[in-house]
């Protein structure tokens, strides 16, 4: 079954809790302006003991799923391949279902950083920090591999998280320092800061943003602006945000998904401004 046939096709976001997923909004706003008028794409509530079922129900009109917590390492099972760059952070955010059946995952995070920050005109750096040492920050940490010269210097709030980094720094090939994230201050003079910390976390930073900063990556998107991330902006520094990062990896995931390329990530954008400016 060839992308855009008359048969109709579908694709959807899953994970758990997933009520506010924009990829709804996103992939839409690809099939209307890609002419897709027989696609659709929705969102299911699965956690990572549904998941098995859910898939193997899954009929041949399914072209492809997208995955966010706790899912991106639960379905690398249920695959029949993945990508190089999905191995390289034991996370799948992106199943694309072939013509002969195969299950095939990949991660469009890593790359869809890597376009966001190119986007805003950071091609490469020589350094960089990053606020966090969850799961988004691993992958912050294979984006740098490609586009970071030097060090980076991860603040952790434990030496357990610590530990994790530096293992996943040796992974990745990165050079990587850790520091308490009681001096977390002093990240904000690197050159890029990628904070990938939840709502909230990074707030008390915001009065230590010095008077010419370089450029933030938050990787937040709501509730938006962050703390950090307007006044960071009110310095005069650039700001990447976290609905950069969701519509580039989108991008990514329309493009296998359907076959269709380049997908219109101006148009996504706007579809994802109006969506959470209504929110």
């Amino acid at each position: 079954m060839t992308p855009g046939a008359a048969e109709p096709r579908r694709a959807a976001v899953l994970g758990s809790p997933i009520a506010h997923s924009l990829s709804p909004v996103l992939h839409r706003a690809a099939y209307v302006e890609l002419g897709l008028t027989d696609w659709s794409y929705d969102r299911f509530e699965v956690d990572e003991a549904g998941l098995p079922g859910f898939v193997e129900k899954l009929g041949p009109e399914w072209a492809g799923l997208s995955l966010t917590m706790p899912l991106k390492r639960a379905v690398i099972p249920l695959l029949d391949g993945i990508s190089d760059t999905a191995a390289a952070v034991d996370a799948v955010n992106t199943v694309v279902f072939t013509e002969d059946g195969r299950r095939m995952g990949d991660n469009t995070d890593i790359p869809g950083m890597i376009g966001a920050l190119r986007e805003h005109g950071i091609e490469q750096v020589g350094s960089a920090a990053i606020l966090g040492a969850g799961a988004t920050a691993s992958s912050a940490l294979a984006a740098l591999a490609r586009i970071c010269t030097g060090e980076v210097v991860a603040y952790v709030r434990s030496e357990a998280r610590a530990a994790e980094m530096r293992q996943w720094g040796e992974r990745l090939d990165v050079e990587v320092r850790t520091a308490d994230w009681a001096d977390a201050a002093d990240a904000l003079r690197a050159p890029l800061v990628i904070a990938t910390t939840p709502a909230g976390a990074t707030d008390a930073l915001a009065a230590a943003v010095p008077e010419r900063p370089a450029t933030l990556f938050d990787v937040l998107y709501e509730p938006w602006p962050t703390a950090l991330a307007a006044r960071w902006s009110m310095f005069g520094g650039a700001v990447v945000s976290g609905l950069d990062l969701l519509v580039h990896q989108a991008v990514l995931q329309v493009e296998q998904m359907t076959g269709r390329a380049p997908a219109p990530l101006d148009a996504m954008r706007r579809a994802g401004e109006k969506a959470l400016a209504e929110r």
